[in-house]
């Protein structure tokens, strides 16, 4: 048996530290190395003439993606980057379960490597693939994107949103934010319960003057749109206009049985989020961080579509669908969307703003998070960039000006945690690595009438 004086002394040796530490912050063991747990894309492209990336770019892209798994905040982090068009890196790291965080009772068997083929939840980076079927929607001239929402959905009108249009709701400003306090978070898998009670909500204002970020409500009301306009559930219509002409072996709205056991498991790590962070947090996702995770792990979450939340998608399929958007809507010969829709639906709104409900000024288009000027969501001087984060740390975006589609998609949910300046590393490497190469504004114009 240790005496006192030993016991002190092992105790505050650095192994001991890192063991509560971890437990502290609800984090996974990282082991000193990682190749074990790293699978990586053969078909990955080293041609620096082809992709504009020296060896060493790339090796330090990847070595701050390393940083951010070894923080132990998220048991699973896969990256792709294409740069112009190719595949540079496509590869994933981590634990689909089994990944041992501390208090989470429900996470138990042996540890389960990740795969390139690993489906995981985007999140909120769902809205973006959403809002590009709406205007694809207005492309094929089944809806108008000035009109109200009320014009295709009669019971939004209610309590003054008669005049909220559906570009208001796309670029959050439609004035429902949120599902009203005390509606029962099962509500989230019954979309026309959920829409009724979107449809009487009070407006935070009834002109669509205040962007206020929808979490989850603007998902239910544009779902319903596809439906009373193609008379298609909006799992149908993804499949239809992106899924299916794509080639994505996932790419939908949950998973079926058969592929669930498949998807990544999403953690609860880093510190409690504590009583002002919880409020924040139940305000705007309608749940603590806590019970979020949970409710994201159930077989109900994953059996229904929830098109603010629920696409899942491997990072290649995400970096692959923000590639066809750089591309002005086109996929391997195939044309998906328009090159105008692909403009219409990345242009800025109004500039940044003072979001009410995130509380951060935020630029948005039509459906996209955009990036900004010295600094921005995807990296520095990302004026031109487009695409959505997601719950908590998941970034999907293209950056034309640097002629990127990328895909960084992560497991663990920590708001407070030891991963804050590696995520921040992992996307400014991404984003000082990846030189501007395209004239955004050249004098010709960018778009030829046929």
């Amino acid at each position: 048996m240790l005496s006192q004086k030993e016991f002190t002394i092992t105790m505050w040796t650095p192994p001991y530290l890192k063991t509560i530490g971890r437990r502290l912050l609800r984090g996974i063991e990282v082991p000193a190395e990682l190749s074990a747990l790293t699978d990586i894309d053969p078909a990955e492209v080293r041609d620096p003439e082809a992709t504009g990336l020296a060896d060493e770019d790339v090796a330090a892209i990847w070595a701050a993606v390393e940083e951010l798994f070894r923080s132990g905040m998220h048991p699973m982090v896969s990256l792709c980057l294409r740069r112009r068009g190719q595949v540079v890196l496509n590869r994933s790291l981590g634990y689909v379960s089994g990944a041992g965080v501390p208090g989470d009772s429900e996470d138990s068997g042996e540890p389960v490597m990740a795969s390139l083929d690993t489906p995981v939840c985007l999140f909120s980076a769902s809205k973006a693939v959403t809002a590009m079927l709406i205007h694809k929607l207005a492309e094929d001239g089944d809806i108008d994107l000035l009109a109200p929402v009320s014009y295709y959905i009669p019971a939004f009108a209610a309590k003054g949103k008669s005049n909220i249009t559906v570009y208001q709701l796309l670029g959050h400003r439609a004035g429902v934010p949120g599902i009203p306090a005390g509606v029962p978070r099962e509500t989230l898998f019954d979309h026309d319960e959920a829409l009724g009670h979107i449809c009487d909500a009070e407006p935070l204002d009834r002109d669509g003057r205040i962007p206020a970020y929808h979490a989850v409500t603007g998902g239910f009301v544009l779902a319903e749109l596809v439906r009373v306009t193609r008379g298609v559930d909006i799992q149908q219509y993804l499949d239809e206009v992106v899924r299916g002409p794509m080639g994505m072996r996932y790419f939908r709205y949950g998973l079926p049985p058969e592929q669930r056991a498949l998807a990544a498991r999403h953690y609860a790590t880093g510190l409690p989020s504590g009583p002002l962070l919880g409020r924040f947090f139940t305000k705007v996702l309608g749940a603590s961080i806590d019970d979020a995770v949970a409710i994201s792990n159930s077989d109900g979450f994953m059996a229904a579509p929830i098109a603010s939340a629920n696409v899942y998608a491997t990072a290649e399929e995400a970096s692959r669908f923000f590639q066809m958007m750089i591309d002005h809507g086109q996929w391997q010969g195939r044309q998906i969307l328009s090159p105008l829709t692909v403009q219409r639906a990345t242009h800025e709104i109004d500039g940044a703003r003072l979001d009410k409900s995130l509380m951060v000024p935020m630029r948005y288009s039509p459906g996209m998070m955009l990036g900004g000027s010295p600094l921005g969501l995807y990296g520095a001087d990302s004026h031109y960039a487009y695409g959505h984060l997601g719950f908590s740390n998941i970034l999907c975006w293209g950056d034309p000006q640097r002629d990127i589609s990328v895909a960084l998609l992560t497991s663990g949910k920590p708001v407070l945690g030891s991963h804050i300046a590696a995520l921040l590393r992992a996307v400014h490497a991404i984003s000082s690595r990846c030189s501007p190469c395209v004239d955004m504004l050249r004098e010709e114009p960018h778009f030829q009438r046929v």
